[in-house]
């Protein structure tokens, strides 16, 4: 078999310590493609490019049996922080 999503979250987890950490097999169970979303402290002061390249060198030893990668988010854990709802506007009584 292909590389699972157990060794995906492994490889991310080493090197990046998320807070949060999604991975989902979008081939249907062959290990060929993944969706990853991914909150580390380690994307501080980074661009999104650099991000991504960071995930992607943490799966580098994998991506030879991986046919596609999709990064959903990289975000900071202030950035996945739930952003306040503004206020409604509401009749006043």
């Amino acid at each position: 078999m292909g590389v699972t999503k157990e060794d995906v979250e492994a490889a991310i987890t080493s090197a990046l310590s998320p807070s949060h950490l999604v991975v989902t097999d979008t081939s249907g169970g062959c290990g060929a493609s993944y969706e990853i979303e991914v909150v580390s402290e380690k994307f501080e002061g980074k661009r999104l490019l650099e991000r991504h390249r960071l995930v992607n060198t943490a799966l580098a030893p994998h991506m030879a049996e991986i046919h596609a990668v999709s990064i959903k988010k990289a975000l900071t854990p202030a950035q996945a922080q739930p952003q306040p709802e503004p206020a409604a506007d509401k009749p006043q009584a």
